[in-house]
């Protein structure tokens, strides 16, 4: 094929997956959400056509190449059958309109299912070991030949009625004649430019086609007078539209009890048949196959009827018809063409994929989160029947992770609590700056008179040692220091809060720094009960950072983790180590109480604790906070009330290319 017969309007394509669903050469592939009909493996049955809401899908109109042919004096209409469906009101006056549109000669495309009747009487009444496939329907065979090669010898070497009708006008009426075929099928299209019978048939229409050749010339069909179709007439050639109708033509007996023949149509039954036949599990001499519920239900009919009118109509006509045909002339007519070549051949074009092996199929389905039978939903929303089937279609590249609707929903959310994560960071960010620049203005102010108050204490504790000896006023003094020295603690948490921007790098083992951190805690008194578990592996975890600004972070987590547990009956501390090739995690996990949901956002806000008086400034974690951003890392916590909580950090190892500039053997974050 050298054409693309139906193409996808990308711009009206509403990601709907429904004809992925009824495509059954899974000829269409989704690229960037858009559903593109894959040319080579496309068979041109038009089910995508028909089931696409938003019109996105469009047929080859070869309307432009009609006008071109009318203009030749020499174009011949022939018309199928289903015609009548189409034009339920006025199918009398068919042939009128198409005369007026400018064809010579307008004639039923049913005398070419009555000139093949004696082929096909021939292949039923010799003996074959193999199950013959009628070749009528020209998806039919496009799907044998492309999907099912090993039954391209299957298929009855009989031309369709189309061609069979175009080689006897051309032998009638010469080669120059130009035959347009007008029907209600799109792989119509496909099989006039097929290498075996291309020639015969200078165009196709579809009635929707036709009806806009009639509109544009301002053709209106309800003004005209009937009319009869030019000979050659046809006989029970009429009825090959519907189901079973081409053996009728043979007269042949297609009782459903009689089990040399077959007769099917639908795509479900058509698929189901082939398979079968393919697995030698059919014992019939013959199968009448039509990929519609008989032509009347082609993608192109263009009629509101359903099915059960559309029959009504074709078989009103076949019986209004079929008496008044002089069967001397239409046997007359079969005689005259008793030499003409009916016969043609099949080749095979084999668009067979690769069957993926089934760690493939597994490591596509993990990538949609699909890791045991369970999790395959099997929902359709893809156009898949099964999350298996859709996993194979995207080893064989006709398919993407982002059809799948569950997977979609979950990538949404995910992005959706990123973008949440990402404000609140944000957020945290610009209070902490602002919150940043108050603390070193207040520190400073401060600490010139904390360290007078300071200074003077010790001297007077000093002198009053001298003259008293009454431990009350020593109680009192050292109460002074204690209290003093401890808002200097704050001041200077406070500056170092304020002071976030200068790190200076080296590179050292992280898993010895956290080893070293961890020792004071574990022959601490205060935390003899807590088990403390460090998983790190074998080797050395080299990263390039500030090392006592991370010790610091380390400490305040770990000492938070503390104590978090005192009242908690299991006490235990899990710190792990992972350690790639791009960056350093570090999981700090402990059994603790939880951090309670009202209080969750705001653990990174400076100085807010849940601590006692005395026991926390509530700066630790901001000025961590601060730390691993400077470090373009990132930190992050899940907390269970009651269970315990993890604080993951997340550190580049190298920050050579990570937007730091060395000034003086320090690294200044820009």
């Amino acid at each position: 094929m050298n054409r693309a017969i139906v193409s996808t309007i990308t711009d009206r394509c509403k990601r709907c997956y429904s004809c992925i669903r009824e495509c059954p050469a899974a000829a269409i592939r989704v690229v960037d959400a858009q559903a593109q009909v894959i040319e080579e493996r496309c068979i041109a049955c038009g089910h995508c056509v028909k089931v696409c809401s938003q019109d996105a899908k469009q047929i080859l109109s070869e309307v432009d190449i009609v006008f071109e042919l009318l203009q030749t004096k020499k174009a011949v209409a022939i018309v199928a059958p289903s015609f009548a469906a189409s034009f339920p009101d006025n199918y009398r006056k068919v042939p009128s309109a198409l005369r007026e549109l400018g064809f010579t000669q307008v004639v039923e495309t049913a005398f070419g299912a009555d000139l093949i009747a004696n082929h096909y009487s021939d292949i039923l009444k010799s003996e074959t070991e193999k199950t013959i496939i009628s070749s009528a329907c020209p998806a039919i065979v496009s799907f044998i030949q492309k999907y099912y090669v090993e039954l391209v010898p299957n298929l009855a070497k009989v031309v369709s009625p189309m061609i069979a009708l175009g080689r006897y006008l051309k032998q009638e009426l010469g080669n120059d004649v130009k035959i347009v075929f007008i029907g209600p099928c799109v792989a119509k299209k496909h099989e006039a430019i097929d290498d075996e019978v291309c020639g015969v048939i200078d165009a196709v229409l579809t009635f929707h086609e036709l009806k806009e050749m009639f509109s544009e010339k301002q053709i209106d069909i309800n003004s005209l007078e009937e009319s009869e179709f030019d000979p050659p007439h046809a006989m029970m050639g009429k009825a090959y539209p519907l189901a079973g109708g081409l053996l009728k033509t043979t007269d042949v007996n297609d009782d459903i009890l009689e089990k040399d023949i077959i007769v099917v149509e639908g795509k479900k039954k058509v698929l189901e048949i082939i398979e079968e036949i393919a697995h030698n599990n059919i014992n019939a001499k013959f199968t009448d196959i039509l990929f519609c519920e008989g032509c009347i239900s082609g993608p192109a009919v263009d009629t509101t009827l359903n099915y059960y009118s559309r029959r009504e109509k074709v078989i009103d006509y076949i019986q209004e018809k079929i008496n008044n045909v002089d069967k001397r002339v239409w046997k007359s007519n079969l005689y005259n063409a008793r030499k003409l070549n009916l016969v043609r051949n099949f080749k095979a074009d084999n668009q067979r994929r690769p069957m993926p092996s089934e760690d493939q199929i597994k490591e596509i389905l993990a990538q949609t989160k699909k890791f045991t039978p369970k999790d395959e939903l099997n929902c359709g929303a893809c156009g898949y029947e099964t999350c298996r089937e859709y996993a194979i279609a995207i080893a064989k590249g006709l398919a993407e992770k982002e059809m799948c609707l569950p997977y979609l929903i979950d990538e949404l959310k995910n992005a959706y609590e990123n973008l949440s994560n990402t404000q609140e960071q944000l957020r945290v960010a610009e209070k902490l700056a602002s919150i940043g620049q108050l603390a070193a203005g207040v520190a400073h102010e401060i600490n010139n008179p904390l360290a007078t108050i300071l200074l003077y204490t010790s001297m007077l504790k000093k002198e009053l040692e001298k003259y008293y000896n009454d431990d009350r006023y020593k109680a009192d003094f050292e109460l002074i220091i204690e209290e003093a020295n401890r808002c200097k603690n704050i001041v200077s948490n406070l500056l170092n809060f304020a002071r976030q921007g200068k790190l200076n790098l080296r590179v050292f083992d992280i898993k010895k720094a956290i080893h070293d951190i961890l020792k004071p805690f574990t022959v601490n008194p205060a935390f003899k009960k807590i088990d403390f578990i460090f998983n790190a592996g074998n080797n050395d975890c080299l990263i390039e950072a500030d090392e006592d600004q991370l010790k610091q972070v380390f400490i305040n987590i770990i000492k938070n983790a503390c104590d978090a547990m005192i009242e908690s009956e299991k006490k235990i501390l899990t710190v792990n180590l992972l350690c790639n090739d791009r960056e350093v995690i570090i999981e700090f996990s402990d059994s603790g109480c939880g951090i309670p949901k009202e209080n969750q956002s705001k653990v990174f806000t400076p100085f807010f604790t849940t601590k006692s008086i005395g026991k926390g400034t509530g700066l630790g974690l901001a000025i961590s906070y601060g730390i691993i951003k400077m470090h373009k890392g990132n930190i992050s916590f899940i907390s269970e009330e009651g269970k315990g909580t993890t604080f993951k950090v997340t550190l580049p190892k190298n920050h050579s290319s990570n937007g730091f500039e060395k000034l003086s053997g320090e690294i200044k974050y820009e």
